[in-house]
Protein backbone atom coordinates (compact mmCIF):
# COMPACT_ATOMS: atom_id res chain seq x y z
CA UNK A 1 0.00 0.00 0.00
CA UNK A 2 1.29 3.45 -0.87
CA UNK A 3 2.29 5.71 1.96
CA UNK A 4 -0.50 8.14 2.80
CA UNK A 5 1.39 10.10 5.45
CA UNK A 6 1.73 13.88 5.63
CA UNK A 7 4.71 13.96 3.27
CA UNK A 8 2.98 12.18 0.41
CA UNK A 9 2.36 14.11 -2.81
CA UNK A 10 1.10 13.43 -6.33
CA UNK A 11 4.73 12.99 -7.39
CA UNK A 12 5.68 10.72 -4.46
CA UNK A 13 5.12 7.46 -6.33
CA UNK A 14 6.96 8.60 -9.46
CA UNK A 15 10.60 7.78 -9.99
CA UNK A 16 11.99 11.03 -11.36
CA UNK A 17 14.77 13.47 -10.68
CA UNK A 18 14.29 16.81 -8.95
CA UNK A 19 14.87 18.64 -12.23
CA UNK A 20 12.14 16.60 -13.93
CA UNK A 21 9.77 17.26 -11.04
CA UNK A 22 10.48 20.98 -11.33
CA UNK A 23 9.81 20.91 -15.06
CA UNK A 24 6.33 19.49 -14.43
CA UNK A 25 5.46 22.71 -12.60
CA UNK A 26 5.85 24.64 -15.87
CA UNK A 27 5.41 22.12 -18.71
CA UNK A 28 4.40 24.60 -21.41
CA UNK A 29 6.75 27.44 -20.48
CA UNK A 30 10.15 28.49 -21.77
CA UNK A 31 12.66 25.96 -20.35
CA UNK A 32 15.66 28.27 -20.12
CA UNK A 33 13.73 31.10 -18.41
CA UNK A 34 12.22 28.62 -15.94
CA UNK A 35 15.69 27.20 -15.21
CA UNK A 36 17.30 30.65 -14.86
CA UNK A 37 14.63 32.71 -13.09
CA UNK A 38 11.96 30.24 -11.92
CA UNK A 39 9.46 32.30 -13.93
CA UNK A 40 6.92 30.39 -16.03
CA UNK A 41 6.71 32.19 -19.39
CA UNK A 42 3.93 30.92 -21.65
CA UNK A 43 3.41 33.54 -24.36
CA UNK A 44 5.46 35.77 -26.62
CA UNK A 45 4.76 38.98 -24.64
CA UNK A 46 6.03 37.45 -21.41
CA UNK A 47 9.04 36.12 -23.30
CA UNK A 48 9.95 39.55 -24.63
CA UNK A 49 9.31 41.03 -21.18
CA UNK A 50 12.04 38.80 -19.75
CA UNK A 51 14.47 39.57 -22.61
CA UNK A 52 13.95 43.32 -22.18
CA UNK A 53 14.35 42.91 -18.42
CA UNK A 54 17.69 41.14 -18.93
CA UNK A 55 18.76 44.00 -21.20
CA UNK A 56 17.89 46.39 -18.38
CA UNK A 57 20.18 44.46 -16.01
CA UNK A 58 22.98 44.70 -18.57
CA UNK A 59 22.50 48.47 -18.93
CA UNK A 60 22.72 49.09 -15.20
CA UNK A 61 25.67 46.72 -14.77
CA UNK A 62 27.69 48.63 -17.38
CA UNK A 63 26.29 52.09 -16.51
CA UNK A 64 28.68 52.60 -13.60
CA UNK A 65 31.82 51.41 -15.45
CA UNK A 66 32.43 54.63 -17.49
CA UNK A 67 31.98 56.75 -14.35
CA UNK A 68 34.29 54.49 -12.33
CA UNK A 69 36.93 54.86 -15.06
CA UNK A 70 36.59 58.66 -15.28
CA UNK A 71 36.81 58.94 -11.49
CA UNK A 72 39.87 56.71 -11.40
CA UNK A 73 41.52 58.72 -14.16
CA UNK A 74 41.10 62.19 -12.63
CA UNK A 75 40.69 61.25 -8.95
CA UNK A 76 38.12 64.02 -8.46
CA UNK A 77 34.87 62.10 -8.20
CA UNK A 78 33.97 63.94 -4.98
CA UNK A 79 33.95 67.23 -6.90
CA UNK A 80 31.96 65.92 -9.86
CA UNK A 81 29.24 63.76 -8.30
CA UNK A 82 26.86 64.78 -5.55
CA UNK A 83 26.95 62.60 -2.43
CA UNK A 84 23.20 63.17 -2.11
CA UNK A 85 22.77 61.72 -5.60
CA UNK A 86 24.69 58.55 -4.67
CA UNK A 87 23.03 58.08 -1.28
CA UNK A 88 19.52 58.60 -2.67
CA UNK A 89 20.32 56.15 -5.45
CA UNK A 90 21.46 53.59 -2.88
CA UNK A 91 18.38 54.25 -0.72
CA UNK A 92 16.14 53.80 -3.75
CA UNK A 93 17.79 50.54 -4.80
CA UNK A 94 17.75 49.11 -1.27
CA UNK A 95 14.07 49.87 -0.65
CA UNK A 96 13.37 48.69 -4.19
CA UNK A 97 14.87 45.30 -3.31
CA UNK A 98 12.85 45.04 -0.07
CA UNK A 99 9.66 46.05 -1.86
CA UNK A 100 10.19 43.51 -4.65
CA UNK A 101 10.90 40.78 -2.12
CA UNK A 102 7.88 41.45 0.09
CA UNK A 103 5.34 41.97 -2.69
CA UNK A 104 6.55 39.01 -4.78
CA UNK A 105 7.30 41.05 -7.89
CA UNK A 106 8.64 39.36 -11.01
CA UNK A 107 11.80 37.34 -10.28
CA UNK A 108 13.81 39.43 -12.72
CA UNK A 109 12.88 42.58 -10.75
CA UNK A 110 14.28 41.11 -7.53
CA UNK A 111 17.48 39.94 -9.21
CA UNK A 112 17.88 43.35 -10.89
CA UNK A 113 17.46 45.13 -7.54
CA UNK A 114 20.32 43.11 -6.05
CA UNK A 115 22.67 44.10 -8.86
CA UNK A 116 21.58 47.74 -8.47
CA UNK A 117 22.59 47.76 -4.80
CA UNK A 118 25.90 46.11 -5.67
CA UNK A 119 26.86 48.81 -8.20
CA UNK A 120 25.78 51.58 -5.81
CA UNK A 121 28.07 50.22 -3.11
CA UNK A 122 31.00 50.16 -5.53
CA UNK A 123 30.40 53.78 -6.62
CA UNK A 124 29.98 55.04 -3.04
CA UNK A 125 33.14 53.17 -1.98
CA UNK A 126 35.10 54.87 -4.76
CA UNK A 127 33.59 58.24 -3.83
CA UNK A 128 34.59 57.79 -0.16
CA UNK A 129 38.09 56.62 -1.09
CA UNK A 130 38.89 59.65 -3.25
CA UNK A 131 37.17 62.02 -0.85
CA UNK A 132 39.43 60.90 1.99
CA UNK A 133 42.49 60.59 -0.23
CA UNK A 134 42.11 64.14 -1.54
CA UNK A 135 42.02 65.37 2.06
CA UNK A 136 45.44 63.72 2.49
CA UNK A 137 44.39 61.59 5.42
CA UNK A 138 47.08 59.23 6.65
CA UNK A 139 46.70 55.52 6.16
CA UNK A 140 45.70 55.56 2.51
CA UNK A 141 47.01 52.00 2.15
CA UNK A 142 44.62 50.74 4.82
CA UNK A 143 41.81 52.78 3.28
CA UNK A 144 42.45 51.27 -0.14
CA UNK A 145 42.46 47.74 1.31
CA UNK A 146 39.21 48.40 3.18
CA UNK A 147 37.48 49.73 0.06
CA UNK A 148 38.64 46.78 -2.05
CA UNK A 149 37.43 44.33 0.61
CA UNK A 150 34.09 46.16 0.80
CA UNK A 151 33.62 45.93 -2.97
CA UNK A 152 34.60 42.24 -3.10
CA UNK A 153 32.10 41.48 -0.32
CA UNK A 154 29.20 43.01 -2.21
CA UNK A 155 30.20 41.42 -5.50
CA UNK A 156 30.11 38.06 -3.71
CA UNK A 157 26.69 38.85 -2.24
CA UNK A 158 25.41 39.87 -5.66
CA UNK A 159 26.27 36.38 -6.90
CA UNK A 160 24.96 34.43 -3.89
CA UNK A 161 21.72 36.29 -3.13
CA UNK A 162 19.98 35.83 -6.52
CA UNK A 163 20.51 32.06 -6.40
CA UNK A 164 19.30 31.91 -2.80
CA UNK A 165 16.17 33.89 -3.66
CA UNK A 166 15.35 31.57 -6.53
CA UNK A 167 15.88 28.52 -4.33
CA UNK A 168 13.53 30.08 -1.79
CA UNK A 169 10.76 29.97 -4.39
CA UNK A 170 11.36 26.25 -4.89
CA UNK A 171 11.49 25.39 -1.17
CA UNK A 172 8.35 27.30 -0.28
CA UNK A 173 5.79 24.69 0.90
CA UNK A 174 2.44 24.51 2.62
CA UNK A 175 3.95 24.43 6.11
CA UNK A 176 4.94 28.08 5.62
CA UNK A 177 1.29 29.17 5.76
CA UNK A 178 0.52 32.72 6.76
CA UNK A 179 -2.77 34.18 7.80
CA UNK A 180 -4.48 36.58 5.42
CA UNK A 181 -3.97 39.37 7.92
CA UNK A 182 -0.22 38.90 8.20
CA UNK A 183 0.10 38.47 4.44
CA UNK A 184 -1.71 41.76 3.96
CA UNK A 185 0.67 43.51 6.35
CA UNK A 186 3.68 42.03 4.56
CA UNK A 187 2.45 43.14 1.14
CA UNK A 188 1.50 46.57 2.45
CA UNK A 189 5.01 46.98 3.89
CA UNK A 190 6.42 45.97 0.51
CA UNK A 191 4.32 48.53 -1.36
CA UNK A 192 5.33 51.23 1.12
CA UNK A 193 8.98 50.34 0.42
CA UNK A 194 8.20 50.48 -3.30
CA UNK A 195 6.81 54.01 -3.06
CA UNK A 196 9.67 55.11 -0.79
CA UNK A 197 12.01 53.70 -3.43
CA UNK A 198 10.39 55.77 -6.17
CA UNK A 199 10.73 58.91 -3.98
CA UNK A 200 14.43 58.15 -3.48
CA UNK A 201 14.92 57.62 -7.20
CA UNK A 202 13.17 60.85 -8.15
CA UNK A 203 14.96 62.77 -5.38
CA UNK A 204 18.38 61.46 -6.37
CA UNK A 205 18.59 63.56 -9.53
CA UNK A 206 17.96 66.94 -7.89
CA UNK A 207 21.24 67.10 -5.89
CA UNK A 208 23.19 66.29 -9.07
CA UNK A 209 21.22 68.83 -11.11
CA UNK A 210 21.94 71.42 -8.42
CA UNK A 211 25.66 70.57 -8.27
CA UNK A 212 25.99 70.83 -12.05
CA UNK A 213 24.15 74.16 -11.98
CA UNK A 214 26.41 75.50 -9.22
CA UNK A 215 29.59 74.51 -11.05
CA UNK A 216 28.18 75.46 -14.47
CA UNK A 217 29.94 72.31 -15.59
CA UNK A 218 29.54 68.55 -15.90
CA UNK A 219 33.30 67.92 -16.02
CA UNK A 220 34.34 64.80 -14.11
CA UNK A 221 31.05 63.01 -14.71
CA UNK A 222 30.56 60.48 -17.47
CA UNK A 223 27.50 61.01 -19.61
CA UNK A 224 27.45 57.27 -20.32
CA UNK A 225 26.44 56.78 -16.69
CA UNK A 226 23.21 58.68 -17.29
CA UNK A 227 22.73 57.49 -20.88
CA UNK A 228 22.88 53.83 -19.84
CA UNK A 229 20.74 54.60 -16.78
CA UNK A 230 18.13 56.10 -19.11
CA UNK A 231 18.22 53.04 -21.33
CA UNK A 232 18.08 50.81 -18.26
CA UNK A 233 15.07 52.61 -16.79
CA UNK A 234 13.29 52.59 -20.13
CA UNK A 235 13.81 48.86 -20.69
CA UNK A 236 12.94 48.12 -17.05
CA UNK A 237 9.60 49.91 -17.35
CA UNK A 238 9.01 48.42 -20.79
CA UNK A 239 9.55 44.90 -19.44
CA UNK A 240 6.72 45.52 -16.97
CA UNK A 241 4.42 47.02 -19.60
CA UNK A 242 4.93 44.06 -21.96
CA UNK A 243 3.36 41.74 -19.38
CA UNK A 244 0.11 43.69 -19.21
CA UNK A 245 -2.82 41.23 -19.19
CA UNK A 246 -5.32 41.41 -22.04
CA UNK A 247 -8.39 41.62 -19.78
CA UNK A 248 -9.09 45.17 -18.60
CA UNK A 249 -9.89 44.19 -15.00
CA UNK A 250 -6.67 42.20 -14.67
CA UNK A 251 -4.79 45.00 -16.41
CA UNK A 252 -5.87 47.53 -13.78
CA UNK A 253 -4.84 45.19 -10.96
CA UNK A 254 -1.49 44.55 -12.63
CA UNK A 255 -0.76 48.29 -12.98
CA UNK A 256 -1.60 48.93 -9.33
CA UNK A 257 0.61 46.02 -8.29
CA UNK A 258 3.59 47.42 -10.21
CA UNK A 259 2.80 51.15 -9.94
CA UNK A 260 5.69 52.16 -7.60
CA UNK A 261 8.21 50.57 -9.95
CA UNK A 262 6.65 52.14 -13.03
CA UNK A 263 6.79 55.57 -11.38
CA UNK A 264 10.41 55.03 -10.37
CA UNK A 265 11.60 53.93 -13.79
CA UNK A 266 9.73 56.35 -16.06
CA UNK A 267 9.92 59.26 -13.60
CA UNK A 268 13.71 59.09 -13.37
CA UNK A 269 13.87 58.74 -17.15
CA UNK A 270 12.23 62.17 -17.49
CA UNK A 271 14.64 63.78 -14.98
CA UNK A 272 17.63 62.31 -16.79
CA UNK A 273 16.58 64.28 -19.87
CA UNK A 274 17.24 67.44 -17.82
CA UNK A 275 20.71 66.16 -16.91
CA UNK A 276 21.27 65.45 -20.60
CA UNK A 277 20.32 69.07 -21.33
CA UNK A 278 22.93 70.21 -18.79
CA UNK A 279 25.62 68.17 -20.51
CA UNK A 280 24.73 69.79 -23.84
CA UNK A 281 24.41 73.31 -22.43
CA UNK A 282 27.60 73.31 -20.35
CA UNK A 283 29.61 71.69 -23.13
CA UNK A 284 28.62 74.59 -25.43
CA UNK A 285 29.41 77.01 -22.63
CA UNK A 286 32.89 75.49 -22.27
CA UNK A 287 33.45 75.68 -26.03
CA UNK A 288 32.51 79.38 -26.09
CA UNK A 289 34.88 80.12 -23.20
CA UNK A 290 37.72 78.31 -24.98
CA UNK A 291 37.11 80.31 -28.16
CA UNK A 292 37.08 83.61 -26.25
CA UNK A 293 40.35 82.69 -24.52
CA UNK A 294 41.93 81.88 -27.88
CA UNK A 295 40.82 85.26 -29.30
CA UNK A 296 42.31 87.10 -26.32
CA UNK A 297 45.68 85.33 -26.52
CA UNK A 298 46.18 85.49 -30.31
CA UNK A 299 46.58 89.34 -30.66
CA UNK A 300 49.11 89.35 -27.82
CA UNK A 301 51.22 86.77 -29.63
CA UNK A 302 51.03 88.78 -32.88
CA UNK A 303 52.14 91.99 -31.09
CA UNK A 304 55.10 90.17 -29.53
CA UNK A 305 56.24 88.92 -32.96
CA UNK A 306 56.02 92.42 -34.45
CA UNK A 307 58.05 93.88 -31.59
Amino acid sequence: MADSGPWSSPLAGMNMSRAEARQLLCPDGSPWIWALLEQCVRDVWEYWSVLVGLLSIGCFLFAALPQLYVAHKNGRVDQALSLGFLLCWLGGDFTNFIGCYLTKQLPIQTVTAIFYVNMDIIMISQFAYYKLKNKKIKGNGSLKGFCIGWVVLFITLSIILPSQLLLRNLERTADLELTKNSLGITEMSGFICGYVSSVFYLGSRFPQLHKNFQRKSTEGTSYLLFALAMLGNFTYGLSLVLKLPAIQHNKNRYILHHLPWLIGSFGVLVLDFFITAQFIMYRKHKTVQSNLLALEVEPLLVDEEET
